[in-house]
């Protein structure tokens, strides 16, 4: 299919009457495509600064900043009756819920629809390249859509987003239900409703990430101070949190444990501002860390323990090789049929039969159905 740039002339509503007279329009049953467009690489806390919605023969471009929350929006996405069709739902329907309460229901997400066709490229650019040969600019990816006004070259990306969902959503549920998957897409879209981030504690959420578990009781004392530090300046200044701060710096700063101001400078990637303007502030969190006593040290809860069991192992490695056989026999990928914690699951609980299989936390029934057998006498041996 020849490639085509496409600009779309979407209507942009930036007032609650005119939001009012566009949603009078839209029946409360059939089909709208929605996405949203945040700031979180540019702001601390990320919020909805644009909100796109197609209906058949309608896109518009909604400004949350000038209209509030949206007149009948929330009514017209929790209705049973309208299928809300997303790509790679999960962080929308988060912001979603945190911004507005919302819970959206009848979930179409295309992201999913093409992992459970095999599809391998299944980010949006990718999907409307392959289903209608339209190529999207990545010009405003990265953009910041918390700034006003909004270029045209701006409205035009964002309403792409939604333009052609309802195209593909039709496109992908033909696709499913030939392959005898839309079962299979039901259950994975009725698990999306609901997707809401769960609270977490800032005292221990610093321990959660990525290498924190390699650092010593002191070191994460030490990073658990400066990485609150960094939490307060970003909130202060409203910017992503690695804007005032990089990982790896913070890392360092937990191993290194600097005594003075001057020190900070030799750390590779320390922000020059950072040091002159709050270097004192940084190694006060640093010290804050050195102090805390012995007894206090954070320390990670105690993995759940398991009756030692010889052949896990060995179950495991029998379960991937049905993986790996039922993936070539779908055309899917492994991760996607079924992930490593998903074998060990199974492996653990080891399941007599498809429908304990299909009974155990976190395994779909469209899974069980894919393993089959074949799981059940693996892990059997």
């Amino acid at each position: 299919m020849p490639q085509r740039v496409l600009t779309l002339d979407p209507l942009y509503i930036d007032t609650p009457a005119g939001a009012e007279r566009f949603f009078a329009t839209l029946p409360l049953s059939g089909t709208i495509a929605l996405d949203t467009e945040g700031a979180s690489f540019h702001k601390f806390v990320d919020r909805i600064y644009l909100l796109q919605l197609s209906a058949p023969g309608v896109t518009a471009v909604l400004d949350p900043l000038a209209i509030g929350v949206p007149p009948r929006m929330g009514e017209l996405l929790q209705s049973r009756d309208v299928q809300v069709v997303l790509h790679d739902a999960d962080y929308d329907l988060r912001l979603l819920h945190q911004d507005y309460g919302w819970h959206v229901t009848n979930i179409f997400d295309t992201r999913v629809a093409a992992q459970l066709l095999g599809i391998k490229a299944f980010g949006l650019a990718a999907l409307l390249e392959r289903y209608f040969g339209v190529k999207l600019d990545k010009k405003h990816q990265r953009a910041d859509w918390s700034l006003r006004p909004l270029s045209k070259g701006m409205l035009d990306y964002a309403a792409l987003d939604t333009a052609f969902l309802l195209d593909l959503r039709d496109k992908m549920r033909a696709e499913l239900e030939r392959a005898g998957r839309w079962s299979w897409a039901a259950e994975e879209f009725a698990r999306l409703e609901g997707t809401r981030w769960e609270p977490e504690d800032p005292a221990t959420g610093f321990m959660k990430m990525k290498g924190a578990r390699d650092l010593s009781r002191r070191e994460l004392a030490v990073f658990g101070e400066v990485v609150a530090w960094r939490n307060t300046v970003a909130a202060e200044l409203d910017r992503a949190t690695f804007r005032v701060m990089g990982n790896e710096v913070l890392f360092d700063l937990a191993r290194l444990q600097p005594k003075a101001v001057a020190d900070l400078s030799g750390i590779k990637g320390m922000p020059r501002g950072i040091v002159e303007r709050r270097g004192r502030e940084l190694i006060a969190a640093v010290e804050r860390g050195l102090a805390v006593p012995e007894e206090a040290l954070p320390k990670y809860p105690r993995a759940a323990r398991w009756d030692k069991d010889p052949e896990f192992d060995e179950r495991v490695n029998r379960l991937r090789g049905v993986r790996e056989a039922a993936a070539t026999k779908y055309d899917l990928d492994p991760g996607v049929l079924a992930s490593r914690d998903r074998l060990e699951t199974i492996a653990r609980m080891k399941p007599t039969s498809v429908e304990e299989l299909a009974a155990l936390p976190d395994v779909r029934k469209w899974q069980a159905e894919a393993l089959g057998d074949a799981a059940v006498r693996a892990v059997k041996g």
